[in-house]
């Protein structure tokens, strides 16, 4: 019955107490006796009463099975008789056969009932596992020498007739259910939506969940078993997204939108404080601990729960680089190679080291467990046919409820096309058709804070699919709201996720002079920059690089003070890599190179980036130094010439940089060499001058955008 407990700590994430695995071996006979009655009894007090819709005569049987072993132990402890060594032995047994028997009937009195269903057949064989073991304790148990009374002697030699008979039981009443649930899946899997009043009956009426809260943790929970699903185990985790996807379409069919009202605490635009999706508590952040660049994730920045390598050897989160694939990627979101597999290896080295600080620094780590197993078959469930019927009739209540609800019902609608939009580029896709985007720009103005954060989060979900961009920026207004939400937004979260947005629209070229030329944009990203959190300034860089590939945008990013938050940036290791890229950029038009030459801290900035920074830092600087150096004239030449260490680290480049960053710095070296002053002695002599030789060849490249390298790490940040 091992198998019982493991079961249960699996589907829950948590380890099943000791006890149900390890009988006591230190307690003498009467303290045996009496731990045994305190475990029966805590059983049967927690139990005796509880209703439970699923499992209900099964879980009944156990209960009234343990009542009578409570009778023989309380006559045990009461008769003071010493026992036999056999009968010791298997009152140990008895231990752990209770413990055992207290985590499966926890399990059927936790979990989500419609769980219970889909689990019908195997919990329903655990409880005929407990009865077997039930029926093998007392066939060896030595009731002769133990000198049991009549009463109790009877009532034990029933059970153990009871034992030996009991069969695979399963509830007709609970096996009905199960088919009628997988029933309405089939509806929506023929393109036909449940009748409702089918609905009310099997959820209420049948089930008792009563409210939008209960059917919320009916959601919760199988969304944890699709997280948590092992390849072997039924149903398959496509059709636990349909399950879910049918059972948030009857949470709103059925209990409307009010109901979140009193709970949420967004009737009177209060909020509770939230935590930022990630493993640091809001605790823990707030003492700033530096979190090591190697455990981070390079998409999401947070510290790796679960990571894993990709074919091109660089890891990554295994929730992250499966969502980046899920968003339709096929390159390395670092290096942007091609990847030939989607094949993740289990990184257990760096999670190992990833554990040891988190236990050295007190922070809470809860890697996923029986990841490694079946990680590599569910890295990205797709949805099945009826998921998306359902997804899509649960949209079209939300849009409806946006159109014409109150405004407590439109925050929660906002908040559900969000997490709706979160996944899957087909619910973004309907989500979009049906009309949402329109109506939520109109709650970019929201004065309610959660309204605006769930609306402007939203937008930046659907924007992620491509056909979508067009619809939101050809929408009337809608671009102007998000630039306001970056400017004026009531939280941080919604001025950081207005910014994701406007990276994401600009990926289209013919948008970044639009989202350039709207009024504050760019001064915003620039502040954001400047002074928002890691995660805000992250946002703000790379939107701010994807503007400054638009020639025509260079005078308004120096005029908005984009410039100056770009060369600040260059300090700042989180971004520095970017800012670097977006001013390679800017240098390349004489207007930006003398306005990056006027910042007393740039050429310094970007030499440090040469000396500590990523390889692709590395030629990012190298790139935007030579490109100051062609197009800021001669003032702006002679301060990168003069240097300090440049030639030194223009000669490491040149044998360990990357491929461009050595043709960078050849050409850079080059233009040294016609300056007429003694600094080409600087280079250490004839060895670097045989260096360049070979690298004569080296031109400048024609391509614009190409000379600069700045690993996107995501699409967006998709929340």
């Amino acid at each position: 019955m091992a198998s019982a407990a493991i079961f249960s700590s699996m589907r829950r994430r948590r380890s099943p107490s000791l006890e149900a695995f390890l009988a006591p071996v230190d307690l003498s006979d009467v303290a045996l006796v009496q731990t045994l009655v305190s475990v029966a009894a805590d059983i049967v007090s927690s139990f005796s009463d509880k209703f439970l819709s699923i499992q209900r005569r099964n879980s009944r049987s156990l209960v009234r099975k343990v009542e009578i072993f409570l009778v023989l132990l309380e006559y045990l402890r009461d008769s003071d008789a010493a026992l036999p060594c056999t009968a010791v032995i298997c009152l140990k047994e008895l231990y752990l056969l209770l413990y055992r028997s207290k985590i499966l009937l926890d399990y059927c009195a936790q979990s989500s009932k419609l769980w219970l269903l889909l689990q019908n057949h195997p919990i329903s064989g655990h409880f005929h596992d407990m009865n077997q073991e039930i029926s093998t304790l007392l066939d060896v148990f030595p009731m002769e020498d133990v000198g049991l009374g009549e009463d109790v002697r009877e009532q034990i030699e029933l059970l153990q007739l009871q034992a030996r008979r009991a069969r695979l039981f399963i509830d007709e009443g609970d096996e009905e259910l199960r088919v009628q649930f997988f029933s309405f899946l089939d509806e929506f899997e023929k393109g036909r939506v449940p009748d409702s009043a089918d609905l009310w009956l099997f959820l209420v009426e049948r089930l008792g969940i009563r409210d939008a809260k209960s059917c919320r943790h009916e959601i919760e929970f199988l969304e944890e078993q699709i997280v948590n699903h092992e390849g072997d185990v039924e149903p398959t985790a496509s059709v636990l997204n349909g399950f879910v996807a049918f059972t948030r379409y009857c949470r709103f069919l059925l209990f409307g939108f009010e109901e979140d009202e009193v709970e949420s605490g967004i009737g009177n635009n209060q909020r509770k404080p939230r935590r930022r999706r990630g493993l640091l508590t809001q605790e823990i952040a707030e003492t700033f601990i530096t979190i090591p660049k190697d455990f981070c994730c390079p998409i999401s920045l947070d510290l790796m729960r679960e990571p894993v390598i990709i074919s091109t050897g660089q890891t990554y989160d295994r929730s992250s680089i499966s969502r980046w694939w899920e968003e339709g990627h096929c390159t390395c979101p670092k290096t942007g190679q091609m990847l030939p597999s989607t094949r993740l290896v289990p990184n257990r080295a760096l999670r190992n080291l990833i554990m040891q600080w988190c236990t050295a620094y007190g922070i809470p780590y809860d890697p996923p467990e029986f990841a490694d197993a079946s990680a590599d078959s569910f890295a990205a469930v797709s949805p099945s046919k009826a998921a998306l019927a359902a997804n899509k009739a649960t949209a079209g209540l939300l849009i409806q409820r946006l159109e014409d609800g109150s405004p407590c019902a439109q925050t929660i609608a906002a908040r559900e096309l969000r997490l709706l939009a979160k996944t899957g580029r087909e619910n973004r896709a309907f989500i979009a058709e049906a009309g949402a985007i329109p109506h939520l720009c109109k709650l970019l103005s929201s004065p309610n804070s959660v309204t605006q954060e769930n609306s402007v989060t939203a937008m930046l979900n659907l924007s992620i699919y491509e056909k979508n961009k067009s619809r939101i920026v050809d929408e009337e207004g809608c671009l102007g709201s998000i630039v306001n939400v970056l400017r004026f937004g009531h939280t941080t979260e919604a001025r950081e996720n207005a910014a994701a947005t406007l990276f994401s629209l600009s990926a289209v070229h013919d948008y970044k002079k639009r989202i350039a030329d709207e009024e504050g944009g760019i001064e915003a990203l620039a502040e954001l920059l400047r002074e928002g959190t890691p995660r805000g300034k992250k946002d703000a860089v790379t939107a701010l690089f994807n503007l400054s590939t638009h020639t025509e945008n260079c005078m308004r990013m120096i005029e908005a003070g984009a410039v100056t938050a770009l060369v600040s940036a260059l300090g700042n290791e989180g971004v520095a890599e970017e800012a670097a890229g977006a001013l390679a950029l800017v240098v390349r038009q004489p207007i930006g190179a003398k306005e990056v030459a006027k910042e007393d801290i740039a050429v310094a900035g970007l030499i440090g980036m040469m000396r500590c920074g990523t390889p692709r830092g590395k030629e990012n600087a190298v790139a935007a130094l030579l490109e100051l150096c062609r197009c800021g004239g001669a003032a702006a030449t002679e301060r990168v010439v003069k240097a300090p260490a440049l030639a030194g680290l223009l000669q490491m480049l040149l044998f360990t940089g990357t491929k461009r960053a050595r043709r960078k710095a050849a050409s850079l070296a080059r233009v040294f060499q016609r300056c007429e002053n003694a600094a080409a002695m600087h280079f250490g002599g004839p060895g670097v001058g045989y260096a360049l030789a070979g690298n004569s060849t080296a031109n400048r490249d024609s391509s614009f955008v190409g000379d600069v390298s700045v690993p996107m790490p995501i699409s967006v940040h998709v929340l």
